[in-house]
């Protein structure tokens, strides 16, 4: 997929007003979660919801994290979805389910997200006499 970065902002769904701008976050489709350092998400008051949510790294380790709820702006897109407490050493990343929620995709060649378009929808049940 290649490397690269978006900006977003991370936003109180209970304050809306407290909202922090992340001008560098990793793109990651590797990742089922985002991440943000935990002490931005304290900063604008995100509440840790869940504790010791347990993660496994790229290298087979095993870490516990916070996670809490947040609405995550980009580019005109927004979403609700949960989001992880970062420690010192953890990377900044936008994750496959916040990139899902927001309806955007890779754009692997101009290395961008996208609009993904229609959002995919059962088909009516019809019901016969």
């Amino acid at each position: 997929m290649g490397i690269f970065h978006a900006r977003c902002i991370v936003e109180n769904p209970r304050r809306r007003t407290k909202r922090a701008v992340i001008p560098k976050i990793l793109v990651d489709t590797g990742s089922e979660y985002t991440w943000v350092p935990g002490k931005t998400l304290d900063r604008i008051g995100i509440a840790r919801e869940k504790k010791d949510v347990r993660f496994v790294m790229a290298n087979g380790a095993q870490i516990t994290r916070s996670v809490g709820f947040a609405i995550i702006r980009l580019d005109g897109f927004f979403t609700i979805d949960e989001i992880v407490f970062g420690e010192p050493g953890d990377l900044t990343l936008l994750g496959a389910r916040t990139l899902e929620g927001l309806n955007l995709q890779v754009d692997s060649q101009r290395r961008k997200l996208v609009a993904a378009g229609p959002v995919p929808a059962a088909a009516p049940h019809r019901v016969r006499d």
